[in-house]
């Protein structure tokens, strides 16, 4: 699968907390890429099940709620990125406790992701993009230009979701923050469609004690140097 012909790819991929989006989305502001974060659009879709009671555990049901979704990334990598659902603006519901937890359920499904996929495919066709998830260098963009994957300690990552959903109005256990994730983790890992791995070309960044604009730096000067 190549879709480099509109210019360069980058894929960020690695584990729930590890910093993907953040780091995605800055740099492609620094590049002037356009940033898609592919993991919005599985949250779009928990979001709407859980919206419209849909059973999270029947793939027929997602794949057809699927289909009748139109789930849109919107922003040029110089704004901040927003998800719009039904041409609705999604972006500040996605992040809550219910759908981290709804999540990798609903894209464990080998008929939602393979639809997803289809959507993220023909939205990197444009090139000159970043985009990040679990599966994006190993599975969706095989032939990206410049692979990342990132990871950190799962007690960074908890501490992180913590932040997050603190920022958003949440009260979240941290102990039990470390666990959704170390669960959410072995879901990832184990699915049958585009698993969460590391892809045997990607340069790995471990973020643990790293400040988010110095993992940016150098992972914009890694892809100067291969594209150079």
């Amino acid at each position: 699968m190549r879709v480099r012909d509109g210019g360069p790819i980058v894929t960020v991929d690695g584990p729930a907390g590890a910093g993907k989006s953040t780091v995605a989305r800055k740099m492609a502001q620094k590049l002037g890429f356009l940033y898609l974060d592919s993991g919005a659009m599985y949250r779009a879709l928990a979001f709407k099940a859980l919206q419209h009671g849909i059973d999270l555990r029947d793939e027929s049901q997602l794949a057809g709620l699927l289909e009748s979704s139109q789930i849109d990334l919107v922003g040029n990598g110089r704004h901040e990125p927003q998800v719009w659902l039904d041409g609705e603006d999604v972006t500040d519901l996605l992040r809550t406790p219910e759908v981290n937890a709804s999540v990798s359920l609903v894209a464990g499904f080998r008929m939602v992701r393979e639809e997803m996929v289809r959507r993220q495919r023909s939205l990197a066709s444009v090139g000159r993009v970043v985009m990040d998830g679990r599966d994006i260098g190993t599975y969706v963009l095989p032939d990206a230009t410049v692979k990342f994957f990132l990871t950190a300690s799962l007690a960074a990552r908890a501490r992180r979701r913590l932040n997050d959903l603190l920022a958003l109005g949440f009260h979240p256990d941290l102990e039990v923050l470390g666990e959704e994730i170390r669960h959410r983790d072995a879901l990832d890992a184990s699915r049958e469609v585009g698993p969460l791995r590391q892809a045997e070309d990607a340069i790995v960044i471990d973020t643990t004690d790293m400040e988010v604009d110095r993992v940016v730096d150098m992972m914009v000067e890694y892809f100067r140097q291969r594209v150079s």
